[in-house]
């Protein structure tokens, strides 16, 4: 009879485990104020639908060869990654280790202890008359606490969100560094454009000085030509040296990007020529599903929601099943044979009576936690929209100012050509020439820098915009295709 109750103990205990209920609110994601849509987008093609969209290697629509290499070694190589990486496998195992409050833990072991009790003490059987006895063990104990109330439950769920974060946080690193390493590559090739007009402009200056020392041989020209023409050449010359600060500093960045040492690490200069490309902007809803950031805030808030039943379990009496058992003797021939077996098998229900108000406490720091990670993921949606906005301002508005700029350099040239000509003909004065080559020279540096500001801003739109896309999953749609992006002049 003894053995039907235990059983029925255990039966029960079982099946009030299965039923349980789990403590706590569900999880209802946060409401944010979505836009219908982006303010700055006016003359820009919205990408057809992509929810579903995979993000691909978002660089290789620059196409750059060397970017595209580049790029593949930062989600090897970067240790940044490689630090959210291996943070992304700790919370996994933490999954792990939560889920374990679901099992029993069971333990087993061995001891032999030989002792002397006190001979002002009364004695057991077992020891001999001299107080000293030998006891052999072999014990194994069962305890398994019954998720009654959903705790488990909870912190699995936690957990879960937690790892799913982690993830979040792995793309967004990963996302982050990679469009560093385009904003640095663009800079790079900047100057490199701005290098190249340099020594390009002072070989011209180099003829005109030569021009002048002629002319000042003959007669037709004073030392005061010389002297500013010379000064024109040199300073040119400067501005070209002083652009490899720069270029090198940007080197030793890309060089750290994608794991390298930046003393073994270089790049061969090649001028920016390009133009961002085609860009799918899509409709403000879909950053919420594109940014890892911000889906990594959002299973923050569920974690945070996940916390809040674990703290609301501890109101709630823990049921415990307990069991015991082995083999115990006080002579080695003995220990292991069947009457030297013991057993013992038991439920408990606890109750914290009095804590001084610390489960209140903890179930209020909880809510707190919760209400702050909400705060937190709002924050973060309404940043991204800020970030989508600025960019597409800026390339919106760099656009623009190419355009004028291109304009400016057209006139500035010819203003050279004309000054020149005047020059030699005896009409102007060569402080006419200097002024026009340097307006001319500052005209050419601000469109390759305005062109280099507008690669930059390419890149940082697609990093707010979420990362990559899948142009082929879309049909054609004017010259971008649905997928493509593209101003409306």
């Amino acid at each position: 009879m003894k053995h039907r109750h235990y059983k029925m103990i255990l039966i029960s205990a079982v099946l009030l485990a299965l039923t349980a209920c789990t403590v706590g609110p569900d999880y209802v994601r946060p409401t944010t104020d979505v836009p219908p849509s982006y303010k700055e987008a006016d003359g820009w093609k919205k990408a057809q639908p992509k929810d579903d969209a995979a993000k691909g290697p978002w660089w290789e629509t620059f196409n750059d060869s060397l970017l595209n290499t580049l790029e593949e070694r930062v989600a090897i190589s970067n240790q940044n990654v490689a630090a959210a990486e291996a943070q992304y496998r700790q919370a996994r195992a933490l999954v792990q280790a939560a889920r374990a409050g679901f099992f029993p833990t069971i333990t087993a072991g061995a001891s032999v202890v030989r002792s002397r009790r006190s001979s002002n003490v009364g004695g057991a059987s077992s020891f001999s008359s001299s107080g000293i006895a030998t006891d052999f063990q072999l014990p194994g104990d069962f305890s398994w606490e019954l998720d009654i109330w959903g705790k488990v439950r909870r912190q699995v769920e936690a957990s879960q969100a937690g790892a799913e974060a982690s993830a979040a946080n792995l793309e967004a690193v990963r996302l982050s560094m990679q469009a560093e390493l385009a904003v640095d590559y663009f800079a790079l090739r900047s100057l490199d454009a701005q290098k190249q007009l340099l020594d390009a402009t002072a070989a011209a200056y180099e003829k005109s000085l030569q021009l002048t020392k002629n002319r000042y041989v003959s007669g037709i020209s004073s030392r005061l030509d010389v002297v500013l023409a010379e000064t024109l050449l040199k300073n040119t010359q400067a501005q070209a040296i002083d652009t490899s600060v720069q270029r090198a500093q940007f080197e030793h960045a890309i060089a750290v990007l994608v794991g390298t040492p930046a003393s073994v690490f270089s790049l061969d200069a090649a001028p920016l020529s390009a133009v961002p490309p085609a860009i799918p902007i899509g409709v403000p809803s879909e950053l919420l599903e594109r940014r890892p950031d911000i889906a990594s805030a959002e299973r923050s808030v569920a974690a945070a929601n996940a916390q809040i039943g674990v703290a609301i379990a501890a109101f709630y009496p823990t049921i415990t099943l307990s069991a015991s058992g082995g083999f115990e003797a006080s002579h080695l021939s003995k220990w292991l044979t069947w009457p030297s077996r013991f057993w013992s098998v038991g439920t408990s229900v606890a109750e914290t009576v009095f804590e001084g108000g610390l489960r209140s406490a903890l179930t209020d720091q909880a809510r707190a936690a919760y209400d702050a990670s909400v705060a937190s993921y709002r924050q973060t949606v309404l940043t991204a929209f800020q970030e989508v906005e600025d960019n597409l301002a800026t390339l919106r508005i760099l656009e623009d100012e190419a355009g004028v700029q291109d304009e400016a350099v057209k006139a500035a040239t010819q203003a050279v050509t004309i000054s020149t000509n005047q020059y030699k003909a005896g009409t102007a004065t060569y402080l006419d020439v200097i002024v026009t080559q340097a307006a001319a020279l500052n005209n050419e540096r601000t469109l390759i820098t305005i062109q280099g500001r507008r690669m930059v801003a390419g890149a940082l739109l697609i990093k707010a915009l979420g990362g990559g896309w899948n142009e082929s999953a879309a049909g054609p749609s004017g010259n971008g295709g649905a997928g493509g992006m593209e101003t409306g002049k």
